[in-house]
């Protein structure tokens, strides 16, 4: 199987998440080919925040070390396909890069990993293991009825992985300079500031929520939560937005909401920034005698693998494609790998991510072949 012609085919699914177009069944049925036993699991979530979403688990023999390769069909949105300068789902190749959406982020890779098995496995008569793909149709998006979910199917199924590798896009600027070993936790928040409305002219007779909730996004602006360490950069938040549902120049409205991000290190959890953030908006709403509500969403914890033979297996070989030695990072934002790590330990490795969601994603057709032959000499390495 050619990764290049995968690629192509993989990139033709209008996959949009969380939308699955036909992207999974197509890999499915090409897992298939190759003696993969597949599971298509197709999960709904109760409180219909999330559309249904199809994912797939297959697996080649039956005996350990299972060795698996995680990654995801659904793409971002193209935005104005008038800007792009083919249609983003019909890839065409110009200047040796093969140009579509999904091209690097990730459609490539999942293609690049079925080629490297279809070469292994006919450069090698017997697996002393099991490989195995989980692949989702929902890592754009919520990430509510994909990874997460096949991950607790499979720990109620008892099924063990051994390693992971999951194909994000990983590189900043060239083929071999990154592998990702670990990432930074995610919490959003959403904070509602409670004053009084009334007349502009009379602002003793009111509150204003506005100069409260300013307060509040300077003062956690300003907040230094940490140094980082020698794994990870300082934790950081961001504002993400400040709304106030008031279409009147004369009225002080009753209510301002904020939105913010925060990535944090592995010298905090969820829990204890909720604590914090909490006190920091408690405690200048009180002073300014002013309610709030705090509503948080936690995407995932920090986390980190520590180095094992398998990981330096993989940096030795990746070097040996790509005369370039990647280093160890946790930069970036999440994947789903924050999920995965709860039954095996893992790294990240893919593509090159500076086109990934921009208008003309591309990927060069050398780190297609160049990926292919990492991935499968990692095989071979894996199952000596």
């Amino acid at each position: 199987m050619n990764e290049l012609k995968l690629a192509k085919e993989l990139i033709k699914f209008p996959s949009i998440t969380p939308n699955d177009a036909g992207a999974i069944r197509f890999v499915a049925n090409q897992l298939k080919k190759l003696g993969f036993k597949c599971k298509i699991l197709e999960f709904k979530d109760k409180n219909k925040i999330s559309k249904p979403i199809k994912n797939i688990y297959a697996r080649l023999g039956n005996k350990s070390p299972n060795l698996c390769y995680a990654g995801h069909t659904d793409v971002v949105p193209p935005g104005n396909i008038k800007d792009w300068t083919v249609n983003p789902f019909k890839p065409i190749i110009k200047n040796n890069h093969l140009i579509g959406r999904g091209a690097n982020d990730m459609k490539s890779s999942i293609a690049c990993f079925i080629s490297a098995v279809d070469k292994f496995l006919k450069k090698t008569k017997k697996v002393n293991g099991s490989i195995s793909f989980l692949i989702t149709g929902d890592e754009e998006d919520l990430a509510i009825n994909g990874t997460k979910k096949v991950v607790d199917y499979l720990k109620k199924k008892k099924e063990k992985i051994d390693f992971c590798i999951v194909g994000e896009p990983t590189n900043p600027k060239n083929l071999g300079e990154m592998i990702k070993i670990g990432r930074r936790g995610s919490i959003s928040g959403t904070i509602i500031i409670l004053g009084s409305q009334g007349h502009v002219a009379y602002p003793h007779l009111s509150n204003n929520p506005i100069n409260t909730l300013v307060k509040i996004c300077k003062k956690l602006n300003e907040h230094k939560f940490d140094k980082g360490n020698k794994n990870f950069q300082p934790s950081n938040l961001e504002i993400t937005s400040m709304n106030v549902d008031n279409t009147a120049t004369n009225v002080i409205p009753a209510s301002a909401r904020a939105q913010f991000n925060v990535r944090f290190n592995n010298l905090h959890t969820s829990s204890s920034l909720k604590r914090k953030i909490n006190s920091i908006v408690k405690n200048l709403s009180k002073k300014n005698n002013c309610k709030f509500k705090i509503n948080f969403h936690v995407s995932g914890e920090s986390f980190l693998t520590k180095p094992n033979k398998t990981i330096f297996m993989a940096r030795k070989i990746i070097k040996k494609v790509t005369k370039k030695t990647p280093v160890f990072s946790t930069t970036g934002g999440t994947s789903d790998a924050r999920f995965i790590k709860k039954i095996s330990p893992c790294l990240e490795f893919g593509l090159v991510n500076k086109t990934m969601h921009k208008i003309d994603e591309c990927v060069s057709l050398k780190d297609l072949k160049n990926l292919t032959k990492i991935y499968q000499n990692i095989l071979e390495d894996y199952f000596k």
